[in-house]
């Protein structure tokens, strides 16, 4: 785990001030204790990766919460550097995005099914809520099998 703990690591790279409340509040109301960092923006979160900056000391994400769309640097980019990264080979990456499924198939989006997941945000933030705690709650159980 990128804290050296049983606890998984999570990075939540999402702009929208709502979506990050409401990420928040489902892992508080799941009594989901594990660290959340936020950043709100693509270059933040390329720097958050590879530990430059003001992230420099920042742990390695077990998770990565990502939306696609971003400002400056787009979610579509931070995948491709998470992917092509030595110290994060295999690390999840759940890409939340606003965008129908017509529009998800017909992005170019290299995923290994075993390693990501693509969820599409409901409109409805109580359903919201239900997903993120629901998929967070089922990788971690698969991460602490290890």
């Amino acid at each position: 785990m990128g804290s050296g703990s049983s606890e998984a690591v999570i990075l939540l790279v999402e702009d929208n001030p709502g979506d990050v409340r409401l990420i928040k509040e489902a892992f508080s109301d799941g009594n989901i204790a594990n660290t959340l960092h936020t950043v709100t923006d693509g270059q933040a979160a390329l720097d958050f990766i590879n530990q430059r900056g003001e992230y420099e000391d920042a742990p390695r994400p077990d998770i990565v919460l990502l939306d696609l769309k971003l400002p400056g640097v787009d979610g579509e980019e931070v995948l491709h550097e998470i992917e092509h990264h030595s110290e994060l080979d295999g690390t999840p990456v759940i890409v939340l995005t606003g965008m129908d499924e017509d529009l998800i198939e017909s992005r170019d989006l290299d995923h290994d099914a075993d390693e990501d997941a693509i969820l599409e945000k409901p409109v409805d933030p109580g359903e919201f809520v239900e997903v993120i705690r629901s998929f967070d709650q089922f990788r971690l159980a698969v991460m602490r099998e290890d």
